[in-house]
């Protein structure tokens, strides 16, 4: 048999790829799950979404090969959106690109700009893609602690000049997965004032920025004033919109950073099925109270997972983004043996924070996709199992 290659022979399987398997192996055994780790809404997709998508589906127009980049209309969609959420004017034709949902555009980012052995700066705790992503394109992860001190923000003047040199790329992501955290105009500022000094490419990562709460409005880099000259954003409609099954997001940004990621797409992919565009196109151009109406629903399983993780000894403050909550471990154990102990146990699926990275490790990541009464039933089988932060 022919052998792997020795980059392939570095790439671990994927995170949640290994969960599926384990919670699997305990729904074979009769345990009643309770699935608190990946981060897929269990809402569906908005409704006037789907019913475009239906009439686009009959349209035989629609049935042919895609633009690579995405469609006209779904790109100048793309721009009145960030003009209208948040004041960014982007050029639709050298600014803007479809992707099949933003996981491929992070990963297939790293393939137009690494030699050998570059150095990518990689947050830790983070999207387990940015380090495997740098890996399969060739280049060296270097580890950019996220620390709870730091409101697990990088410090970025703590990175060491000769390895902020030789990097060529750096991931951020606000609000954040795993951590929930949020960032400012001012850290962006700094990002970019940091990616402008190293003559490196700001590589901000958007998915969440709908998913806000308590008067919270997450900005975009973008919003900095010459971001464009360093910065590509991410961004999906997986999240906002209850669309991940769909795979549709775009990047944004630096003309040249946007060129070349299309040049690796059209070699490697092709475009998004025009019928998915077309109600991609509903989702970014019109009102969307659903939005609010699917966050005040976070709000209420945020709260009532937070105010019951504290009862049983955490002291968790309420997240302002995303749909995960961040808590440690119990002292006295580490990440991997209490998520087995939460399924073993309780039947509850988590995900381990070393999984995100080093800094990962005492950790554990709880998303939000389980009904109010779901969520007070696996905080019942915790204290029933005596499982509690002390």
């Amino acid at each position: 048999m022919v052998k792997p290659s020795e980059t392939f022979k570095k790439v671990p399987p994927y995170l949640f790829a290994g969960i599926d398997k384990k919670k699997a192996a305990a729904i074979a055994r009769g345990i009643d799950i309770i699935n608190l780790g990946v981060g897929d809404p269990d809402s569906p997709t908005y409704k006037r979404i789907v019913d475009v998508m239906h009439k686009a589906i009959d349209d035989p127009k629609n049935h042919d090969y895609p633009p690579y980049e995405g469609t006209k209309a779904f790109r100048e969609a793309v721009a009145i959106w960030y003009k209208n959420r948040f004041n960014v004017d982007l050029d639709a034709n050298k600014e803007v690109v479809s992707l099949i949902g933003s996981k491929e555009g992070i990963a297939h980012i790293l393939f137009a700009y690494l030699n050998p052995g570059d150095i990518v700066l990689v947050p830790s705790p983070g999207y387990p893609v940015y380090k495997m992503g740098t890996i399969l394109a060739g280049g060296v992860p270097y580890y950019v602690p996220l620390l709870e001190k730091n409101g697990f923000l990088p410090d970025l003047d703590a990175i060491p000049a000769d390895v902020a040199s030789k990097a060529k790329i750096l991931f951020i992501n606000y609000p954040n997965n795993p951590t929930a955290a949020v960032a400012d105009i001012a850290f962006y500022k700094k990002a970019v004032d940091f990616a402008k000094k190293y003559d490196i490419l700001l590589a901000s990562d958007l998915a969440y920025s709908e998913m806000t709460y308590d008067g919270y409005k997450a900005p975009s880099v973008l919003e900095v004033e010459g971001a464009k000259n360093v910065a590509i954003e991410f961004h999906s409609l997986s999240k906002s919109f209850n669309m991940t099954g769909w795979r549709i997001g775009m990047a944004v940004g630096n003309a040249e950073a946007i060129e070349n990621l299309s040049t690796i797409k059209t070699n490697v992919d092709s475009g998004i099925f025009k019928a998915i565009q077309i109600a991609g196109i509903e989702a970014l151009t019109k009102p969307v109270p659903e939005i609010e109406e699917t966050n005040a629903l976070y709000i209420a399983r945020r709260d009532v997972l937070t105010k019951g993780l504290n009862e049983l000894g955490w002291n968790l403050t309420p997240i302002k983004a995303t749909f995960y909550v961040w808590a440690p471990v119990p002292p006295s154990t580490n990440s991997n043996d209490f998520v087995a102990k939460m399924l073993d146990e309780c039947g509850i699926v988590v995900v381990p924070g070393n999984g995100y990275g080093p800094e990962g490790e005492g950790y554990f990541r709880i998303a939000l996709t389980a009904t109010v009464d779901r969520l007070k039933e696996a905080l019942k089988r915790m204290k029933d199992a005596g499982i509690r932060f002390s």
